[in-house]
């Protein structure tokens, strides 16, 4: 990257939620490097704190399914930045089994359901009058998922498919100062698992995403080059949606 495009990303602010660990963090980390003031937000008071030391970026404790919170973590970025030109939404519950449906309960939908999809609307919610003040960009992290099932994972793929589709939504009500794309990774390595051979070679990619991978998407989507972009849905997944499997 020029200095010059270093010194027109200095201008710029954003806020990655759910940015403790994993793509969150690569997302953060890219975008400072790269030039933005950035801020993170995190349910993980001691993960995200960690996360601050390490890497020099502002921390701000935040549960996304809760107004109040999400409000006061806008609140907070604004003070401290002036302005936000960048949301990423990526907090979320990872994990995506549920159990049987029979034995679901409401709680626990709704629990996945506040997380991974309310969160997204609240945090966009209290961003936008900033983010259209400063024409700028939110990318949502949903996930594959949203397009393809395992058994017993109800909560999350309806969670997700809904980030998709509240993706398109928010575009069209914050066109045009806003632009708003969605991210669907599919396998990426977050450094939790062991990974074998079989697990790389079962991509048309050659192996499992990157947590950089997304970064790199969500860095292009916010940024002044994807100007044209909007209301889409890109999937980043090594081609595995695409590749027809039969037992």
């Amino acid at each position: 990257m020029s200095r010059m495009d270093r010194r027109e990303y200095s201008q710029k602010a954003a806020l990655v939620t759910g940015a403790a660990r994993g793509i969150g963090k690569a997302i953060a980390v890219m975008l400072a490097e790269r030039g933005y003031r950035v801020a993170i937000c995190d349910r993980d008071a001691a993960a995200g704190s960690r996360t601050a030391a390490e890497t020099g970026i502002a921390f701000v404790r935040c549960d996304v399914s809760r107004e109040a919170s999400a409000r006061a973590c806008v609140q907070r970025v604004i003070r401290r930045f002036g302005r936000l030109d960048a949301l990423v939404n990526n907090a979320g519950i990872a994990a995506p089994e549920n159990g049987p449906l029979e034995k679901l309960a409401l709680a626990e939908w709704n629990r996945r359901i506040g997380t991974n999809l309310t969160g997204v609307f609240l945090m966009s919610k209290h961003a936008a009058p900033h983010l259209r003040r400063a024409r700028g960009a939110i990318v949502n992290i949903a996930s594959t998922r949203a397009l393809q099932s395992e058994p017993d994972t109800e909560a999350y793929a309806a969670a997700k498919g809904g980030v998709v589709a509240l993706s398109h939504a928010l575009a069209i009500s914050l066109a045009p100062q806003v632009r708003v794309n969605c991210v669907s990774p599919g396998w990426i390595d977050t450094g939790k698992s062991k990974l074998r051979r079989a697990d790389h070679d079962q991509h048309p990619a050659g192996r499992v995403g990157r947590v950089e991978d997304v970064a790199e998407l969500a860095f292009y989507l916010v940024s002044e080059r994807a100007g044209f972009t909007t209301g889409a849905n890109f999937v980043i997944d090594g081609g595995m949606t695409r590749k027809m499997i039969y037992a």
